[in-house]
């Protein structure tokens, strides 16, 4: 698994990649400076105070609660991106590692998009309860990680698998492999806790899982030749 992260974060820097990234990243950081100033234009509309130096004090702390808000966000935001790349990422990874495999087919845009706006939601809903513990040592890691380490490797596994198998196969293959599944789903979570390095999530989260899947469904294969 380490060699297969290892693999993903050295290809998501190659030339193929490059339009992807910037794209990917373009994409991110405007989602992220809307929500930034429309959160700033609803504070300034709501709150009024009578004292200037309050008011600045309010918006200072203010702007550091949304900063470390906007942590939060990048989860569901790269699951929204990701909706957007996957299968030219998918395509690009599959044909320099797999080519002997039958290539995988392009889920349809708006599948893809609808896809991830649902795993984006409850990442979002999982995130701002994680919020809610940031304050309480020792918890809020464990429900950063843990909640993100399950929602993200059970995200990006399905959406690499479904350009293969149906729905209902790639949920039981998942199943099966669901703790390595959920330790891939950390190593993504760990990358979205580093500043910056976040920003390329849905770029490495998609590679990396390709080489998951795949591994997944060489193993399954195995097993069915062996027999009971």
């Amino acid at each position: 698994m380490i060699d297969a992260a290892i693999t993903a974060f050295s290809q998501v820097l190659t030339p193929p990649f490059r339009s992807v990234l910037w794209r990917s990243l373009g994409i991110t950081i405007a989602g992220l400076i809307a929500i930034w100033f429309g959160l700033e234009a609803l504070l300034g509309y709501f709150v009024e105070f009578p004292w200037p130096w309050l008011e600045t004090s309010l918006s200072i702390i203010a702007g550091l609660g949304m900063v470390i808000g906007m942590s939060f966000l990048i989860g569901p935001i790269s699951s929204l991106v990701a909706g957007l790349f996957l299968d030219e990422i998918a395509d690009q990874v599959e044909a320099v590692h797999y080519p002997d495999d039958p290539s995988g087919t392009a889920l349809p845009l708006v599948r893809s998009i609808v896809l991830s706006a649902k795993f984006a939601g409850l990442v979002l809903l999982v995130n701002i309860i994680a919020l809610l513990f940031l304050l309480v040592p020792g918890v809020n890691l464990i429900a950063f990680f843990g909640a993100n380490g399950y929602l993200l490797g059970r995200e990006y596994f399905e959406l690499a698998g479904l350009r293969h198998s149906t729905h209902e196969e790639v949920i039981a293959l998942r199943e099966t492999n669901r703790a390595r599944v959920f330790m891939a789903g950390l190593i993504i979570a760990g990358l979205l806790a580093i500043p910056i390095l976040n920003l390329l999530t849905p770029l490495f989260a998609t590679t990396f899982m390709v080489h998951i899947y795949k591994q997944a469904e060489y193993r399954a294969a195995q097993m069915r030749l062996a027999g009971p």
